[in-house]
């Protein structure tokens, strides 16, 4: 029989990591920016107010934002194309429609008119659009897109992954 450790929901939320040149990485866990910061590989740069993180012998500040102390050279980051990010980038809704029922993916020129499977021809779409539109390019289907697909920045994708952003934040994201 396993037990799971008392730290592990204690611990949850979510910190944004930078680069040492401030440049928003990723975003991890309360439990592995502290270890980061412990083995001395992060600085603290923003701490949640009157939040700490207690051990018998240690009361920490709760970090809502660590840098790195080496730089990290990471190649362009580029978010998936995957079902789930087209649906996220379009705000789980129809852009025919604005609905929000039974979401899937509409390609904008059919594959079978030679359309790919790219951010600028996937966006989501509800199963009654997407079947009125059929084999046709929207214009053809006499359909409007709310808005031209396009491939999301990996900053966005940081800022939807999380939902609600912390105010402290924003400046690194280039949000304020």
């Amino acid at each position: 029989m396993s037990v799971e450790p008392a730290y592990s929901s204690a611990l949850s939320g979510h910190v944004l990591v930078l680069n040492q040149d401030y440049q928003a990485l990723t975003i991890t866990s309360v439990q592995r920016a502290t270890i980061l910061v412990l083995l001395q590989k992060a600085e603290l740069v923003e701490a949640a107010a009157k939040r700490f993180i207690r051990s018998p012998n240690r009361k920490l500040p709760w970090p809502s934002i660590v840098r790195l102390k080496q730089y990290v050279r990471v190649p362009y980051k580029r978010v998936l194309l995957t079902r789930k990010n087209v649906i996220r980038r379009d705000g789980n809704s129809c852009q025919y429609c604005g609905s929000n029922d039974r979401i899937t993916i509409d390609h904008v020129m059919p594959r079978s008119r030679g359309g790919k499977d790219s951010w600028t021809n996937l966006v989501a779409a509800c199963v009654p659009c997407n079947n009125r539109k059929g084999n046709k390019t929207p214009e053809e289907a006499d359909m409007v897109l709310a808005r031209k697909p396009f491939r999301p920045s990996y900053v966005m994708y940081i800022r939807d992954f999380v939902g609600s952003l912390e105010s402290t934040w924003k400046p690194y994201l280039f949000l304020s």
